[in-house]
């Protein structure tokens, strides 16, 4: 009988996690050849039978049609995200800016700027600070992710140095990952963003995006939040799930099919 009560135990919390990471998560459709359908169609998904996800990314030439989409489906609250110096984190500040402006415009409600990973590779400490603060400003009220691209940086004091970096520079969340690398979100990564945010005392956020495809692997980043700064903060304005093959697993464990 302890067997039986322990396995409905473990049932039920498995149940509140997934109805509790659709509410986190954020759904992306980043591709080259993503069309309007593509888009129509990831907003829709984002309106699941248990619930809303928080937000959806997408290029920023989408950016205006996932506004409008989502707002005929009468899901104001979730946000669009635009995608800008994507994939590669361009060191052209210029650009990054341009992009910016133009998302803002469009009607992204947050924009996600991957840092030029390549140049502090490279050497170059500067660069990132000036992009980071110059996208910001173009931001005016909307929140600002900043993707450090973990799995390429990889040393942890590369990466710890980066977030403060970005944390300094007004980063409303910081993003393990684009997708895009064969490694993304590991622990390791969450644990070394979770620590220059703990250290800076700044209202910053977590979004833990790349390679979480069920609700096993995202229990583990869920947890390492809830370690460090209470289980107050797994909310959708601190930790984000940006993993959109993520979606199928937790619905199957609802009850609800993919």
């Amino acid at each position: 009988m302890s067997d039986i009560s322990e396995a409905i135990g473990r049932f039920e919390v498995d149940q509140f996690l997934a109805q509790q990471a659709i509410g986190l998560m954020e759904l992306a459709s980043l591709n080259a050849d993503d069309t309007p359908e593509k888009i129509i169609t990831l907003c829709q998904r984002a309106l699941t039978p248990v619930g809303h996800v928080a937000a959806v990314c997408v290029l920023p030439r989408f950016a205006g049609l996932a506004r409008r989409t989502l707002d005929n489906l009468q899901a104001r609250e979730i946000m669009v995200v635009a995608a800008v110096n994507f994939p590669t984190g361009s060191p052209s500040v210029s650009l990054a800016e341009q992009e910016t402006q133009a998302a803002i415009l469009a009607g992204a409600d947050e924009v996600d700027l991957v840092y030029p990973f390549h140049a502090l590779l490279g050497g170059d400490r500067q660069i990132g600070a000036d992009i980071v603060s110059a996208c910001k400003a173009k931001c005016g009220r909307a929140a600002l992710t900043v993707t450090l691209e973990t799995g390429v940086l990889r040393d942890p004091q590369v990466i710890h140095g980066a977030s403060c970096v970005a944390i300094q520079e007004g980063a409303s969340f910081l993003k393990t990952s684009t997708g895009k690398q064969i490694v993304s979100a590991t622990p390791q990564a969450s644990r070394i963003l979770i620590a220059a945010i703990a250290e800076s005392g700044a209202h910053v956020g977590i979004n833990v995006s790349g390679n979480v495809r069920t609700l096993d692997e995202a229990r583990v980043h869920m947890d390492l939040v809830k370690a460090r700064f209470g289980p107050r903060w797994v909310e959708q304005g601190r930790l984000r799930l940006g993993a959109t093959s993520l979606l199928d697993d937790l619905l199957v464990r609802l009850g609800v099919g993919a």
